[in-house]
This record gives structure tokens, C-alpha cells and sequence, in this order.
């Protein structure tokens, strides 16, 4: 069961095959992302996970990608999404503050600075917002970058490891704040964490040298507690598909 989505959160489908050079990297997708809801991408590195994000937004992916990118409510999507990468891509001379408003800035839109300090509050950082990246560490870059990209405000939000730098308490926290503040928001999230995975997945998806598969989350409603049963049972499953026979 999912938060019912915004009169905004569009349904995405990706379908088709990529490749780089004459080396394939994934091939007849089909990939359905529920309005509303959170689904969840597991593989190991080199897959197409990421590959998958920037096509689904629009930005460059060195893949020959063939096939349909849709969004069901027939708008474009890099207008419905916020894209949050690997990499931080904070700018060094900003400030924490500068970088989570860095969106709206560069629209020339209203800077509400209230919300954005309030974001930076409830990542944790709120006796930070005037330091600049240098003298912030990953884990704390990492939560800007997640500030700046739930202060975009989107229907559509793709997630690339948002969490991969943080210890495990601050992981298992921003999760929840994460979960909390994109309820009815469709949003993809690729990660490496079987456990992430099992928590946050409304439908859930483990990619391998040989294809994607679709797999049943927990049954629970996210985000599910860290020591529920049916999470480390569904962590340990999916584990052993990413290890292989």
C-alpha cells in the first residue's frame, strides 16, 4: 500500500534496451514506476542503474539508449523531476545554505530561504548553514545535497545512493525524514543496500548482468523498521539474488 499520490506525481514508464559502444548494458527493460510511490532499484555496480536515472531526467549518459521514456500524464519530465546524484555537486565557494537554494537561484524564482533553512534543520545541519563544502564532511555534504534536492519540491525525484555516506544511525534517520517529506511524490531510488531497500520499497526491482527482476517488498507499509522480521528476512533474500547461485 502507498501514500496516496499528489494530484501531480506522474507514473513513469521506461521501456527498451542500452548499450555502450557495441557492449550491451541492459536490455528490453520495462520499468514501471508507480505514481505516488517509492520504487526501489538494487544491483550491483555497472548495470545501467544510474544510466537509468539520467535517461528517465534527460541528461547525458554515454549509452545508445533505444526504446520509450513516458510519463503518464503526457507532461515532460525534466520539468516534473529533481535529480539528486552520486556525487554531491555542491558548489565549493557557496555556502550550505547557497547550495540548498542553488535551484531556485539560477531560475530566477523566489528564494524562500525560510524553508531552506528549515530543510537544513531537519537534516541536521541547521549550525552549519553559513559553512561552505571544505569545511563540511561527506556525510554532512551528502545532506545538503538531499536538502537541496527536497527543496526543489517536485512530483517526480530520482535518488542516486542519497545515503551512501552517512553512518548507519544518520542513514536509518534520513531515510525516514526522506520518506516523510516525499509522501505522494513518485520517486526512484537506486541503491547498493539490500536493507535500504527492503525498508523504503513500495515496488522493488534487482538488476544483474543479466536482466531485471521484479520482486515482492515486505508487506508492511514503509518505511519499515530496521529490525522488522520480514526486512532482514527480504534483506537476506536479496543479498543471495545479487551474489548469484
Amino acid at each position: 500500500m502507498m501514500v496516496e499520490p499528489t494530484a501531480r506525481a506522474p507514473e513513469i514508464r521506461v521501456s527498451g534496451s542500452a548499450q555502450v559502444g557495441d557492449t550491451p548494458l541492459f536490455d528490453n527493460l520495462d520499468l514501471s514506476l508507480a505514481a505516488g510511490g517509492w520504487t526501489c532499484i538494487l544491483g550491483v555496480s555497472g548495470v545501467g542503474k544510474t544510466t537509468i536515472l539520467r535517461l528517465i531526467v534527460g541528461l547525458k549518459t554515454g549509452a545508445t539508449f533505444s526504446g520509450t521514456i513516458a510519463a503518464g500524464d503526457g507532461l515532460p519530465i525534466p520539468r516534473q523531476a529533481a535529480y539528486m546524484a552520486q556525487n554531491d555537486m555542491l558548489l565549493p565557494w557557496a555556502t550550505a545554505l547557497k547550495n540548498v537554494v542553488l535551484g531556485s537561484r539560477l531560475r530566477g524564482d523566489r528564494v524562500d530561504r525560510v524553508r531552506a533553512r528549515h530543510l537544513l534543520e531537519r537534516v541536521g545541519l541547521g549550525g552549519h548553514i553559513h559553512k561552505k563544502p571544505h569545511a563540511l564532511s561527506g556525510g554532512q555534504r551528502q545532506r545538503v545535497a538531499l536538502a537541496r534536492t527536497l527543496m526543489e519540491d517536485r512530483a517526480l525525484v530520482l535518488l542516486d545512493e542519497p545515503f551512501s555516506a552517512l553512518d548507519a544511525r544518520t542513514r536509518a534517520g534520513m531515510q525516514e525524514l526522506a520518506h516523510e517529506l516525499l509522501a505522494g511524490r513518485t520517486v526512484l531510488l537506486v541503491t547498493h543496500d539490500p536493507g535500504e531497500a527492503a525498508r523504503l520499497a513500495d515496488r522493488l526491482f534487482v538488476m544483474t548482468e543479466v536482466g531485471c527482476k521484479n520482486v515482492q517488498p515486505p508487506a508492511t507499509l514503509p518505511p519499515r523498521p530496521i529490525d522488522d522480521p520480514e526486512v532482514l528476512h527480504a534483506q537476506a533474500q536479496l543479498l543471495a539474488s545479487l551474489r548469484g547461485p
